[in-house]
């Protein structure tokens, strides 16, 4: 492990207050910059909107069509 600095003041002489405010905003961006992880797939049989939106067919054999994925 390095002991470098994570931050270094190049200009000027901030106090205490202006270094926390910095080091804050440098945190809230490289947080913000980290991608989302990706939302979990619900299988077919949880999903509800398919149900919901499913069109009824009636006619020869549609009770056994009702159970195959479209």
């Amino acid at each position: 492990m390095t002991d470098a600095p994570l931050l270094r003041v190049v200009r000027g002489n901030p106090d205490d207050a202006e270094l926390a405010a910095l080091t804050a905003v440098v945190v809230s961006a490289a947080s913000a910059s980290a991608p989302a992880p990706a939302p979990r797939r619900t299988s077919w049989w949880g999903d509800r909107a398919a149900a919901v939106h499913a069109r009824l067919a009636p006619g020869d054999g549609a009770w056994r069509a009702s159970s195959l994925p479209r």
